[in-house]
């Protein structure tokens, strides 16, 4: 079961709400995603089942399709609700078909660089979770972390050996000094939020201790809608669920728990300070990321995800800058945890960078806007091969289409032709149109918006083949 329906927003302006971080090939060449699916494909382990947002569905189906995997089942969140009642509907849903089946539960968006090592982990903790044990892992610490919550063991083995125990608390984020103490004692292990366990016990545990939750997660599951190969929950019951983690639902009550061990590298990404950590810094404790330029730096990070825009620092010390094309963060690696004031201060302001990308990605590719002014936009669009955007008008704006690559196919009113490179062609304002790309290479097109009110709202879709519905996405 992966988990990926989280906003990130501690890694801002690199993650947003709109494409958060798990989607993002932030350590390495693939996205964080990808490689939690990559981390459990082996014999042992079926196909994954996904738990995600609606607006990420198809980012989950195209990174997928581009590793060559395939998941078993994609659930839709009609919103947010924490992990508590995503974890369970899955669980439930699982039970139906497989009755009492053992399930590995991760997030999406950690970093676990010895994948074997960590299958290992978890194939040795699959007896004790057979037994009726809630299977937790606790990493081996090697700092005094306070952004962690921690789990205190009752028989510590010997470098974390994969050891299963009963465990015997769990410790909220501590202060600093609580932190080196149970960093010295050698009885304490940071809790990875990841768990081992039956569909049975799990279900057990929420009618024991969450008897509402497991009510309404039963009442959506069951008015669940599959649709172009996702599982749509109930939105009507969903919404009356409390926002609620699986630890605090259960895992803190249940008196059947287990923690296993694991003395491998891992990490959250919680944080900048903390990718700067997983990064692999330097001699002088510098990363560098994009076309970013270190002079005499010392314990920093300098990334720049915008492929045009060259960052520099010079004499730096314990700073994180990373440039965006539309926000530039710059902090120190001390107080990189407080991005999130940023985000809520850039939200009440109604700041677009607080949440959005210039990219916005569609499950027919992508557009980012290039300029906009007072009652003009422009923007690129690429239109993946096959693809078609919705038949679809607008109240407010005109658009003026320019192919720069590939073939366009071009609906206006009644008229169907192919607009070719360097052709462009006119959408008066009212009129019923569409976009579809023919061909076999991506189609990337310039468009110019002109009129009174250039929101992604303003939009009447008649026909749409990703079933999106009316509004922005849909």
């Amino acid at each position: 079961m992966i988990l990926c329906g989280g906003s990130g927003t501690r890694l801002w302006p690199l993650s947003r709400k709109s494409f958060p971080k798990q989607f993002s090939a932030i350590s390495g060449d693939e996205t964080l995603f990808q490689a939690c699916v990559r981390r459990f494909t082996a014999p042992e382990f079926a196909a994954p089942w996904v738990i995600s947002g609606s607006d990420f569905r198809f980012i989950v189906k195209d990174q997928l399709a581009a590793i060559g995997a395939t998941a078993q089942a994609t659930l839709i969140e009609p919103q947010g609700r924490n992990t508590a009642p995503a974890i369970l509907a899955a669980a439930l849903l699982l039970d139906q078909t497989e009755p009492g089946a053992l399930m590995i539960v991760a997030a999406s968006d950690h970093v676990i660089p010895q994948d074997a090592q960590f299958r290992a982990a978890v194939l040795a903790a699959v007896p004790t979770a057979r037994s009726g044990q809630i299977v937790t892992f606790g990493i081996k610490p090697d700092r005094a972390e306070t952004g962690y919550g921690w789990l205190e063991l009752s028989h510590p083995t010997a470098d974390f050996a994969p050891v299963a125990q009963p465990l015997r608390r769990f410790v909220e984020k501590p202060d600093m000094a609580r932190a080196q103490a149970m960093l010295a004692d050698g009885r304490h292990a940071w809790n990875a939020g990841i768990f081992l366990v039956t569909t049975t016990d799990l279900i057990a545990a929420f009618a024991t201790f969450a008897p509402q939750i497991l009510q309404g997660v039963r009442a959506s599951v069951a008015a669940i809608q599959h649709d172009l190969g996702f599982s749509k929950l109930g939105a009507t019951d969903w919404a009356a669920l409390p926002d609620l983690s699986i630890d605090y639902a259960v895992m803190e009550k249940a008196p059947n728990l287990s923690v296993m061990p694991y003395n491998g590298a891992w990490s959250d990404l919680g944080g900048w300070e903390a990718v700067w950590r997983d990064s692999s810094p330097d001699a002088a404790g510098v990363v560098t990321h994009g076309n970013a330029l270190a002079i005499e730096c010392t314990d920093s990070l300098l990334r720049s995800e915008a492929g045009s825009l060259q960052l520099v620092g010079i004499g730096l010390e314990n700073i994180v800058a990373v440039a965006m094309p539309d926000a530039v963060l710059i902090t120190t690696k001390d107080r990189a945890q407080d991005v999130k004031l940023a985000v809520t201060q850039l939200k009440a302001q109604k700041a677009p960078q607080a949440e959005t990308f210039p990219r916005d990605h569609r499950p027919w590719g992508w557009y980012e806007s290039l300029a906009l002014g007072d009652r003009f936009q422009v923007k690129r669009i690429v239109v993946l091969p096959g693809a078609a955007l919705s038949l679809q008008s607008h109240h407010h704006r005109a658009e003026h289409w320019i192919v720069v690559q590939g073939t366009a196919k071009v609906t206006v009113d009644a008229d169907v032709r192919l607009i070719s490179e360097n052709q462009s062609v006119y959408i008066p304002l009212g009129a019923v149109h569409r976009l579809e790309n023919p061909g076999k290479v991506n189609m990337v097109l310039i468009e110019v918006q002109t009129g009174t009110y250039l929101g992604e709202d303003d939009i009447i879709r008649y026909d749409d083949v990703y079933a999106r519905g009316q509004g922005a996405k849909g």
